[in-house]
């Protein structure tokens, strides 16, 4: 979610060139992107947190430059849908200036990526990322012979705390066309050369695009020449597979290993490193939080914290605000607003205010500035990925590869975004066992703040019991699906692991302020627009109408009062919004002990917001994503229901 300034607007002079910011994934690109352009791309230490192209302005002598963020890039050849829109944006519309974003700490692979953007004849600049950490390790990198070494300028970098901006900015207006390093051998070199003759004259990016089609790239085919409906990149094609079989072993093999012989030396003559290596605390907790033993106590450690300091804290702050901001406004608009139509109106059970406004500012807004703070920690110091690794075990039972654990764990944090990294996956079943779990009973940050929250006021046992059953229902769906969607081929896949660091506070201040700002303003109106329409129709009687029309449902098989029908009609606009209204009925005696685990239970899984429920269109269509959006709520019913009986039969509500 990033502002972009109008490139057309009367105050830009001068020349427009565009930057793309490359490389690795989690290597600090939005971080840079952020310093570079003052506007902010959410950063995260951890892979996929960004999943499309965003782009951004600076300006510096008399230059726009037109920036853009991209998704990680391990090379050109291409293994997943996010690395290909990346390489479409390379190879048709082209870049003036290329900035590598280089990870001090997985050199090698950074340097990898290099030798391929080298060989595109791009404008160049190197950026030297997170010397810091590897200062730490004892890694001490050498840019003047990095420079020297590809012919480019080259900038050291700790993109977190603004080191190297300005630098770089300067770095940018000398960008240069790097020097070709890598060659391949006469066989190799000679079958390129035949390839780039059968090319057109005007093609761009010959020599990129035959050596693509050497390594066997299965995107690069869709990128030959076409004329007059007969495929002319079909010669093409059968000359480079004509060449793959004059080799012994696969060219690629060969390729790949030349370009490491050529890293390797590189590397070597750049880099210095003490032969002692510390292995610190960072180092020690990341292998505990991961360990099969010792990770989950981890892992309830942490909810414990949060639990507690969302119900102690976040509560307490609620409850002040509620006392010294609120009841005097309320107050104050009861006695200046004697007329009963628009009292209602403005502070009724359904006022844009009381409900609208009230809610947002007042009831939610200080717990999720609590939870979000902690969850950012956690993203911050590089906990997530090793929570995906603990979680490995679990999520192969239900049918996922290594692949589907981050998509999964992200979940937690934003069920949209973690629905369209799912689009990484390799096969259409694993993707839609994904998409159906992270849509189901994953409660995303700000619901699981919130649910923290409303289960807080009946105690730790409320919130154990509502969390296990959404586990349990989660691993069952997960079990249910594995067994009746057809088998597809396994895929391989390895997870990286970032390094776990102390959190930096500006960064995650800065990060907290931006999720409130954008819950503020996307919200804020729903919430306004949520009490408008529960007001209008409580007014016209179509409220009451519905509440008695599932009076049967509601109160007989849910044995939730008919209040909670708001709640869920809230539900279909914001989740947050119906958090709200059910903390404001547990505070009125109006739900129970039993009532409330079930309603926390039923909202979480009920209807996944119209943000999410936009994400499975996109990535399994609308007749998918409209049967497996119903399956889901009749479960959330279903299992509800489950719930009334057995808790009224445990706690005799």
């Amino acid at each position: 979610m990033t502002m972009v300034n109008d490139l057309h607007s009367p105050a830009v002079q001068g020349t427009v060139k565009k930057v793309a910011i490359l490389g690795l994934p989690n290597s600090g690109k939005s971080q840079i992107f952020n310093n570079l352009t003052g506007d902010y791309a959410l950063v995260a230490n951890y892979p996929l947190s960004t999943i499309d192209i965003k782009k951004g302005v600076f300006h510096y002598d008399n230059i726009t430059y037109e920036i853009y963020d991209t998704p990680g890039l391990n090379s050109l050849y291409i293994n997943s849908e996010e690395e290909l829109v990346v390489r479409e944006l390379l190879l048709t519309d082209t870049p003036d200036i290329l900035v590598q974003c280089i990870d001090a700490n997985r050199l090698k692979q950074s340097l990898n990526l290099t030798l391929d953007l080298i060989d595109l004849k791009i404008p160049m600049v190197l950026t030297v990322n997170a010397l810091d950490e590897s200062n730490r390790k004892g890694v001490w990198i050498d840019s003047d012979k990095l420079s020297q070494t590809f012919g480019i300028p080259v900038v050291e970098s700790i993109a977190v705390d603004g080191v190297g901006t300005n630098e770089l900015k300067q770095e940018i207006t000398n960008a240069r066309i790097g020097k070709r390093l890598s060659f391949y051998g006469d066989i190799i070199e000679e079958g390129i050369s035949r390839i780039v003759s059968l090319l057109p004259e005007n093609f761009s990016f010959k020599r990129k695009t035959a050596f693509l089609l050497l390594t066997g790239d299965r995107f690069i085919a869709d990128s030959l020449p076409v004329q007059g409906g007969k495929g002319e990149g079909e010669n093409i094609l059968l000359e480079a597979e004509a060449i793959i079989n004059q080799f012994n072993v696969n060219p690629g093999r060969i390729i790949s290993d030349k370009h490491t012989h050529v890293v390797n030396e590189i590397t070597v003559n750049i880099t210095k490193r003490q032969k002692v290596e510390t292995k610190g605390f960072a180092h020690t907790f990341a292998g505990l939080s991961r360990h099969v033993v010792f990770g989950i106590p981890i892992l309830l450690s942490i909810i414990l914290v949060m639990y507690l300091l969302v119900v102690n804290v976040a509560n307490e702050i609620a409850g002040w605000m509620d006392e010294t901001i609120w009841a005097p406004v309320q107050s104050q608009i009861d006695s200046l607003v004697p007329y009963p139509f628009w009292n209602e109106f403005l502070i009724g059970d359904y006022g844009v205010l009381s409900l609208g406004l009230a809610n947002a500012f007042i009831t939610v807004l200080p717990i999720l500035s609590v939870f979000f703070l902690l969850y950012n920690v956690l993203e911050d110091i590089g906990y997530i990925p090793n929570l995906s690794v603990l979680s490995k075990k679990v999520f192969e039972k239900l049918g996922l590869s290594g692949a589907a654990i981050m998509p999964m764990v992200l979940g937690f944090g934003c069920k949209t975004m973690a629905t369209l990294t799912a689009k990484s996956l390799a096969t259409w079943r694993e993707r839609y066992i994904a998409i159906f779990l992270i849509g189901f009973a994953i409660p995303c940050a700000a619901q699981m703040g919130l649910n923290m929250s409303i289960l807080g006021k009946m105690g730790i046992t409320a919130f154990a019991i509502a969390f296990s059953v959404l586990a349990f229902v989660e691993i069952t769906a997960g079990l249910i699906l594995n067994n009746v969607l057809k088998k597809d081929l396994s895929t391989s896949y390895i997870q990286e692991l970032p390094a776990i660091r102390l959190p930096n506070i500006r960064a995650v201040l800065k990060k907290t302020y931006y999720r409130l700002y954008w819950f503020l303003k996307e919200a804020v109106p729903v919430f306004i627009y949520a009490a408008l329409a529960l007001f209008v129709l409580d007014k016209s009687g179509i409220l009451l109408a519905a509440k008695s029309a599932v009076s049967p449902l509601m109160e007989g098989f849910l044995g939730l009062p008919l209040d909670m029908v708001d709640a869920l009609i809230l539900t279909m606009a914001r989740h947050e919004a119906a958090a709200a209204l059910i903390m404001n009925l547990i505070d009125k005696g109006v739900l129970n002990y039993a009532q409330c685990i079930i309603a926390v239970t039923l909202t979480t899984m009920f209807i996944p917001c119209f943000a999410n429920i936009g994400a499975m269109v996109k990535q399994l269509g609308m007749k998918n994503a409209l049967v497996m959006a119903l399956i889901i709520n009749v479960s959330a019913f279903v299992v509800a229901g489950a719930m009334n009986f057995v808790l009224v039969d445990m706690f005799g509500m």
